[in-house]
């Protein structure tokens, strides 16, 4: 029996269906936005602090659900007191615990570092290695903080799928998955490999600052042209200036205009900032 439908009522519209994407415009659409935070983030680099491989594979493994600021702070007394692999991993557990537990789950990290320095004194000579088959199999250490050892201490290309990097891969419509190991492989099809490293830094750069995970500044994005999410959050240019965070948040100007100016000084400039506010 046919449905009747009351005089003057429209007829329910219909979104037409979004007309899919082929590959090589999937690709060109990504390497815009890379380009456009490229030309946003000059200054993106690694937020955790370090002066060789040993330092970034612990502050790495420390990062897990903390901040990289916090991090930072921790780690400045850590290796003040443990420099070297060897050194750490004669440490009493009870020290490294007092020092570590600002960082939350400070039990569970200070068994991995300590087991961590272990492997890398008894196989490696103290030292950290420099392929990703071997980095994961040691204590702590996944693909995702092998890629940030690879690409930051050792300049071999790699991606680096966190929190932030996964959420706007898939809000750029880059990849469909949650699993951080396949949104890498979708990504990797995207990019030139020089390019992975670097294309990290300001992924991260731009979910801290704008993309944010409840409330993303669209409004302020300087990628909404080439966003498929573009008016998920605040599109109000004014409103979504509001929500910037860190260098780009408002009464922040000068630490930007020095970050921009100064971008081979970028690690140094942001670890001063971060003194001046603790």
């Amino acid at each position: 029996m046919a449905i009747s439908r009351s005089a003057g009522a429209a007829p329910a519209r219909v979104a037409a269906p979004r007309p899919a994407e082929s590959l090589l415009a999937l690709k060109r659409r990504a390497r815009r936005i890379n380009k456009a935070l490229a030309e946003k983030y000059p200054y993106a680099h690694a937020e955790l602090d370090f002066r060789n491989p040993f330092e970034l594979v612990v502050a790495t493994v420390l990062s897990a659900q903390t901040t990289d600021v916090l991090v930072n702070q921790v780690t400045k007394i850590l290796f003040a007191r443990y420099p070297d692999a060897r050194a750490m991993s004669e440490a009493e557990p009870a020290e490294l615990e007092a020092i570590l537990q600002p960082t939350g789950f400070f039990r569970a990290k200070t068994k991995n570092v300590l087991a961590l320095s272990h492997r890398l004194v008894d196989e490696y000579n103290g030292e950290v290695p420099g392929r990703l088959e071997d980095l994961v199999t040691l204590p702590g250490v996944g693909r995702k903080t092998a890629n940030v050892v690879l690409g930051n201490a050792f300049g071999i290309p790699g991606i680096t799928v966190d929190t932030h990097f996964g959420r706007l891969a898939r809000r750029f419509g880059w990849t469909e998955s949650e699993d951080p190991v396949q949104v890498e492989h979708d990504v990797a099809e995207l990019f030139e490999p020089k390019d992975w490293t670097m294309l990290s830094h300001r992924v991260v750069f731009h979910g801290r600052r704008v993309c944010h995970s409840r409330k993303p500044a669209c409004g302020a994005c300087p990628v909404a042209n080439w966003c498929p999410s573009y008016g998920l959050g605040e599109t109000d240019p004014g409103k979504a200036a509001k929500l910037l965070k860190y260098e780009l948040a408002p009464g922040n100007e000068a630490l930007l205009a020095q970050l921009l100016a100064e971008t081979h000084r970028a690690a140094e400039i942001r670890m001063e900032s971060q003194r001046r506010l603790t």
